[in-house]
């Protein structure tokens, strides 16, 4: 295995492990907010990603990409960037597959939070938000 990929792939793994537990945080509260609530399913989406960003950023910082870099206000503006984009992208897809196209607001949420996971979360979590400035995968990923 390459030395990018000795460090990426069990990041992958553990990151995978904290977006599953972001993620029940996520749709419990989107779920709720669209059945008892009667909030829209695009904006119960994008409070919803937020409230997994936190336990995102969290869980992240300490266990997936094993920050331990002192910058942790720095880490914080980034990830919220990265997590304002996220969470629009969700709230947008959410939006437009469900009220647009008519899928069900669960299957849309979910084909939308697995593509923007995939797509955009873990390569900025590894290569911007998690980074350090003397790290290998910083290194690697330049």
């Amino acid at each position: 295995m390459s030395d990018v990929g000795s460090r990426v792939w069990p990041a992958l793994g553990r990151h995978q492990a904290v977006a599953a537990v972001a993620t029940v945080l996520d749709f419990a509260w989107m779920a709720f907010a669209v059945e008892r609530l009667a909030v829209a399913p695009g904006r119960a989406a994008f409070t919803g990603a937020a409230l997994g960003a936190v336990a995102s950023f969290l869980l992240g910082r300490a266990w997936a990409f094993r920050a331990r870099w002192s910058g942790a206000g720095l880490q914080a503006a980034r990830f919220a960037l990265v997590a304002g984009v996220s969470a629009t992208l969700n709230g947008l897809g959410a939006h437009v597959m469900h009220d647009l196209s008519r899928v069900g607001y669960l299957t849309a949420r979910v084909l939308i939070a697995v593509a923007v996971g995939a797509l955009w979360n873990f390569p900025m979590q590894l290569g911007f938000v998690f980074r350090d400035a003397g790290s290998p995968a910083r290194a690697s990923w330049r």
